[in-house]
């Protein structure tokens, strides 16, 4: 993550992805889908089958293999390199990444529990305690939260505006935090919620206008009396 200024001063936080080159590897029809592979290794590291796929291709094993849904093909091509100029700045990208994990957690942490007396004799400082009733309903509800594994699952952040794009070092600057941890395979897909809106469109302030007789106390020089 890192920072930049926007026209008017204000500190934007970011994170820096880079985004490519990606090739195309293959494309489906029904149902339309792209197939992207990103980042080159050595031949060596790759299993026979996928060495013999890439070597029909003519193109160098890549280690990271995603497929996408796609609204029309035909501006795609077998072998073709898709940079970071496919976005542009004010675009908003749904981001998916495989979170943090981390590992077995209690419940204070998992769920923000805010736990029991913190006094010496209490013995109930992070427990877990009543998890269901004895008569009814005679079991513990399912989902209810408990401790247990945390982190390490897909997630989804929606919204995140592209701030700049680097297209010389294809990094796109996008504003926020993005799940996985450093150096982790992002899949980044064009917002379905929102659409493109320049940087320099500023949003509209919206005045409020005041009821005068619902003025405050302090503005009319009255203080309230107890009745």
């Amino acid at each position: 993550m890192s920072q930049i200024f926007d026209q008017d001063g204000n500190v934007i936080p970011v994170t820096v992805v880079a985004a490519g080159p990606c090739r195309v590897l293959e494309l489906k029809e029904s149902p339309l889908k792209i197939k992207l592979g990103f980042e080159e290794i050595k031949e060596s590291r790759v299993n026979k089958p996928s060495q013999g796929f890439f070597k029909k291709l003519k193109m160098a094993p890549l280690r990271t293999i995603l497929e996408f849904e796609s609204s029309d093909n035909k501006d795609y091509q077998v072998g073709q390199e898709l940079k970071a100029d496919i976005f542009r700045a004010g675009d908003f990208v749904d981001v998916r990444s495989v979170s943090k994990g981390k590992g077995f957690q209690g419940g204070m942490k998992r769920w923000h529990w805010e736990g029991g007396p913190a006094a010496h004799g209490s013995m109930h400082h992070r427990r877990v305690g009543s998890i269901g009733s004895s008569a009814d309903p005679s079991r513990t509800f399912k989902g209810h939260h408990m401790p247990g594994h945390m982190g390490d699952r897909w997630v989804t952040v929606q919204g995140l505006r592209v701030m700049q794009v680097d297209v010389a070092k294809n990094l796109l600057l996008l504003k926020g935090a993005v799940p996985g941890y450093r150096s982790s395979v992002l899949t980044i897909n064009r917002s379905k919620k929102k659409a493109y809106k320049s940087l320099e469109e500023k949003q509209a302030v919206v005045v409020k206008k005041q009821n005068p007789m619902k003025q405050s106390k302090a503005k009319v020089g009255t203080k309230a009396k107890k009745t």
